[in-house]
């Protein structure tokens, strides 16, 4: 099976072949042209050598006769070597063109070796007449040499016009092969990469109108991808997808109807339930019931009494509310109150209640029944159990642009293990509660209610007591957006 990763390989490779290619046949023609462009240059080079030895050994010459110190004969015979090694480099520069000229060219050379030498013997044997003359002679023979030197460029300029010619002639018909083989490459990649996108791109469209009849809800529809890659089994694996899909649809429609007939039988059940409850109590029965005993008390001179009948009704009326409604924390430390007083009546000296309420925090909205089923919970577990009862401590503090509520009791304190159910909301609940509403539910609608999961927090250890902090905003997020424009 012929797969992308292989048609993606053969297009790097004939891409590959292709420049390597023409990289080989550029850089071919091109090392020829410059070992051409070298040779000439090492000719014309090794003749302005001769030249300038010729010279420096004159002109080392005339040093030492007018001052024949050592130094200066050390530099004429390192100018006469010079001399020597240029003659020996002109021989390769011999062909049929200069062969002539470039043989009386090195007879020159030798000839000014030798006058260099016939003026130093002069010069050693006093006669400086006849060396002077000598110098004159050596002098006239590095001028004959400068000017054959231009001679034999002239000739080498002659001889290799052809050749520089030849070279114009080849890079412009390189410059056409170049452009003509752009092109063909050209042309011969876009047909490849035409017909290798299309290998690609024809299965994967239809996997994509595959794909939208699925969205359309057509499961069907069977997806055939005529291809011979990994976009043939991609299809295959998709279709298999469909078919799943559509089982699966065809499953969640069942489980839904079961589920429609059992939430109707359960809805059923709930409403005998409650009929079965509202037939037991009323609670609005009740609540008059409980106004129409604190009259009677109240009549008979029971004044404690009937106001703990009015904080039980008033306690019954505030629950009766709906618990999705906001209310401020003035009516929550109300109703907290009202609930003190009642468990002051039951427990006496045994319940100590202290409270420290900032008042200007008393118009914040917070859940209703939120603060009493928090102070519920400290009396059973801390008050309750005691054989001396215990103490409650509830505090409301004006913290800028939150309000701190803080609960704290000193009873036998909580493990780790417990805060941490209560806060991650796995707490199981526990009868007792009045309002039936225990500690992880008030710790939900708190959190859904601000929308804050650090809303709440619990301090507290074995034997040390329990702390609990509600840490509320005094602007709710959406009331705080409603109301930014009024800033000005």
């Amino acid at each position: 099976m012929n797969s992308i990763q292989k048609k993606i390989w053969t297009l790097a490779a004939v891409v590959l072949f292709i420049m390597v290619a023409i990289w080989t046949t550029l850089t071919y023609y091109n090392q020829k042209t410059q070992n051409q462009y070298n040779d000439i240059l090492q000719r014309y080079l090794r003749l302005n050598e001769v030249t300038s030895a010729s010279q420096q050994t004159t002109t080392a010459l005339y040093n030492y006769l007018l001052t024949p110190t050592e130094d200066n004969l050390d530099q004429l015979n390192l100018s006469k070597e010079k001399t020597r090694k240029a003659k020996i480099e002109v021989i390769d520069l011999r062909n049929t063109e200069n062969d002539f000229t470039l043989t009386n060219y090195m007879n020159l050379i030798d000839s000014l070796v030798e006058t260099t030498d016939r003026s130093l013997m002069l010069q050693s044997e006093k006669e400086t007449e006849d060396s002077a003359k000598t110098f004159t002679e050596a002098t006239r023979i590095s001028k004959y040499i400068s000017d054959m030197t231009l001679t034999l460029l002239d000739t080498d300029l002659k001889t290799y016009d052809r050749f520089y010619r030849g070279i114009i002639e080849q890079s412009a018909e390189l410059k056409k092969l170049g452009v003509w083989l752009l092109l063909l490459i050209t042309s011969l990649l876009l047909l490849f990469t035409y017909w290798f996108s299309l290998s690609i791109t024809r299965p994967i469209l239809k996997l994509t109108q595959a794909a939208k009849e699925l969205s359309r809800g057509r499961f069907d529809l069977q997806i055939e991808v005529e291809s011979n890659d990994e976009i043939s089994f991609l299809a295959k694996m998709f279709d298999r997808m469909r078919i799943n899909i559509n089982n699966l649809i065809s499953e969640i429609q069942q489980k839904a109807q079961l589920e429609k007939e059992l939430q109707q039988n359960k809805l059923l059940l709930q409403e005998s339930q409650l009929r079965s409850l509202q037939s037991q109590i009323n609670p609005h029965f009740l609540f008059n019931t409980l106004n129409t005993l604190s009259k009677k008390a109240y009549l008979e001179g029971s004044e404690e009494t009937s106001d703990l009948l009015v904080s039980v009704a008033d306690l019954l009326r505030y629950n009766l509310k709906r618990l999705d409604r906001s209310v401020t924390l003035y009516e929550e430390v109300k109703v907290l109150r009202q609930y003190i007083e009642i468990q002051r009546a039951r427990f006496t000296e045994r319940l100590q209640f202290y409270s420290e309420i900032d008042e200007a925090c008393l118009h914040v909205q917070i859940p209703g029944l939120t603060l009493q089923p928090i102070v519920e919970n400290a009396v059973i577990h801390a008050v309750e159990p005691e054989e001396n009862g215990g103490a409650i401590w509830f505090r409301i503090v004006d913290s800028g642009e939150w309000v701190t509520i803080e609960f704290e009791d000193d009873g036998p304190g909580m493990t780790e293990l417990k805060i941490k159910q209560i806060l991650e909301e796995h707490l199981v609940e526990t009868e007792g509660h009045s309002t039936g509403i225990g500690f992880s539910n008030v710790v939900r609608r708190l959190r859904l209610f601000y929308g804050l999961e650090d809303v709440i927090g619990i301090e507290s250890g074995s034997g040390r007591g329990t702390k609990v902090i509600l840490k509320i905003p005094k602007i709710r997020g959406s009331e705080k957006y409603d109301k930014a424009p009024d800033r000005g």
